[in-house]
């Protein structure tokens, strides 16, 4: 209430205020800055966490990381895979049964 009275009066406070906002503007963009690093540090230590906890149960499980990354990411690539295997086996007994007719 005693500040609205000094400007009113005719005080010469509107650099100081001026500066004292802005110092207190840098403050809190600092403020925020270092939450913002502190919240991207705790979260990239959880993900550390359950990576490692990821790995003991592929370990456990004898699961190898490339597939498993697959089976999480898509159903439907696993599937596409296994059938490009199974393609890959056709065409190669196709090619032995070719091969054993010329011999006969």
């Amino acid at each position: 209430c005693s500040n609205s009275i000094k400007g009113a009066v005719g005080g010469d406070d509107d650099g100081d205020d001026k500066e004292k906002e802005e110092e207190a503007e840098r403050e809190r963009q600092e403020a925020i800055r270092e939450a913002e690093e502190r919240r991207k540090e705790k979260h990239r230590k959880m993900e550390e966490e359950r990576e490692k906890m990821r790995q003991e149960i592929r370990d456990k499980y004898r699961i190898s990381s490339s597939l498993s990354l697959r089976f999480y990411l898509s159903p439907t690539i696993v599937n596409e895979s296994a059938n490009l295997i199974i393609r890959s086996k056709k065409i190669a007994e196709e090619v032995l049964c070719k091969e054993t007719v010329k011999e006969e």
